[in-house]
């Protein structure tokens, strides 16, 4: 398939951000509600997190201040 990019961007689960923010899963879909991170789609539609977003959202409140809950 030409212009695709080879290298894929890891994705996330709810789970596997709430687990690094130390949040609940639904807190991260909130987030993505807010815009605060984006999310990816599946076919089968649920929400994937691109890990470079998360990583950078991630350096700047740290693993122990989450994110703004509201």
């Amino acid at each position: 398939m030409a212009g695709r990019n080879p290298e894929i961007e890891p994705l996330l689960t709810p789970a596997e951000v709430a687990a690094l923010f130390r949040v609940d899963p639904k807190t991260v879909t909130r987030w993505a509600k807010a815009g605060k991170l984006t999310c990816i789609r599946t076919l089968g539609g649920h929400r994937r997190y691109r890990a470079g977003e998360v990583q950078a959202l991630l350096e700047i409140q740290g693993p122990t201040q989450p994110v703004d809950q509201r």
